[in-house]
């Protein structure tokens, strides 16, 4: 019974806690409730199973971008990230031309159509020139709703968010269609005043993209976006735990204020991931990648990261201290949920997808499945 496999004796995580000496059992690419005598048993005495990892932003990895791609470096960039851990992946673009954008929407949705990326992120252009990153400054636009609607429509059903400096003008009424669209709208790259911010999750913005980067500080008297956001019960914040773009002090403020239910660890991943230092390109622009941190050539503004969302659950857990189980929520349960996929992954429940990750007692990958096929075969497991 090849289709049946019964992973026993490790830590699993589910969302009513952790399970001591538990199983998973796989049937047909799906977590099932009970197994056939004959099924395959594999021992993983001393490991972790938690579910696959849901990433809702990352350009890219493997030497591949998301941005500028063929559909055949998309789906190798995928799976880079499925190699670490990452079972469910949104393909994000950075800001270029407005027709070039919809244009790489239209290949991106086919890849969706097939089920090899959950989505499309817009990261751009409708952000502000004030902190635009790495973002080209001349193709940067107003959130005028009629141009959002032609992203939208590009992606043929498969936009999942739209990134948007919502003080900017047409902002309210971009995150409205957007709400009305059933597409998530994300406050970042803003330069907006906390009362701003607070009038864009009134008219539906529901995440924060990347908290803390790209938009202006915590301030005591003008506390500015972060204490809107991070004070919203409707408001999911995105985190960057790659040790560079936030400080572990910054880290434990949104888990502990927003709590872990509304937690996203993301990548931001570039195209380097997974690939090595070098040169690379973000959109139109140059990055040097050096020592594992991706910045702009000219200027040294941070380029998004080559993080994996391995190397974020780990560090979450043995550097910055966090439960298991709200590394589990905020990886894999927050962002299935806020893409409308809670019901296929992010948790090991019967009837889910068999995305599952396999650590190690250090919190190292040993194995990831994908609909109940290794993608990355756990080597320490003893078949019995």
């Amino acid at each position: 019974m090849a289709d049946h496999k019964v992973l026993t004796g490790a830590h699993v995580v589910l969302p009513t806690g952790i399970v001591e000496n538990g199983r998973v059992i796989v049937d047909s690419g799906l977590i099932a409730g009970s197994a056939p005598e004959d099924a395959e048993r594999i021992d993983l005495t001393g490991h972790w199973l938690v579910p696959g990892f849901v990433d809702t932003h990352n350009h890219g990895g493997g030497g591949a971008s998301f941005t500028s791609g063929t559909a055949e470096e998309v789906l190798q960039g995928v799976r880079t990230h499925r190699l670490h851990g990452t079972t469910t992946t949104v393909a994000s673009l950075v800001t270029g031309e407005m027709d070039f954008l919809a244009e790489r929407a239209g290949l991106l949705s086919e890849l969706a159509e097939q089920g090899e990326i959950a989505g499309i992120h817009f990261e751009g252009p409708f952000i502000s020139p004030c902190r635009k990153g790495a973002h080209d400054e001349t193709l940067l636009r107003y959130p005028d709703p009629a141009e959002v609607r032609k992203l939208v429509d590009a992606a043929h059903g498969h936009a999942k968010m739209v990134t948007l400096a919502t003080e900017l003008p047409g902002g309210l009424d971009s995150v409205r269609l957007l709400a009305e669209r059933g597409v998530i709208a994300a406050i970042g790259h803003t330069d907006a005043t906390y009362e701003q911010t607070v009038a864009a999750i009134d008219a539906g913005a529901t995440v924060a993209t990347h908290l803390y980067n790209a938009m202006p500080a915590l301030g005591h008297r003008a506390p500015g976006p972060i204490a809107a956001l991070l004070e919203d019960e409707r408001i999911t914040v995105e985190l960057i735990n790659d040790g560079t773009h936030l400080h572990p002090a910054a880290l434990e403020l949104a888990f502990h204020h927003a709590g872990p239910g509304r937690v996203a660890l993301i990548t931001d991943a570039m195209d380097a991931a997974g690939f090595g230092d070098g040169r690379y390109m973000l959109g139109p622009l140059e990055v040097e990648v050096k020592d594992s941190v991706a910045r702009l050539v000219e200027g040294g503004s941070i380029a998004g990261s080559t993080l994996t969302l391995d190397r974020a659950f780990k560090r979450s857990v043995t550097v910055d201290g966090l439960p298991v189980e709200s590394v589990v929520q905020a990886i894999s349960a927050n962002p299935a949920r806020l893409l409308g996929l809670y019901d296929r992954v992010g948790s090991l429940e019967p009837g889910k997808d068999a995305d599952i990750v396999v650590l190690d007692a250090d919190f190292t990958l040993k194995g990831v499945m994908r609909k109940g096929a290794w993608v990355v075969e756990p080597a320490l497991a003893a078949a019995v």
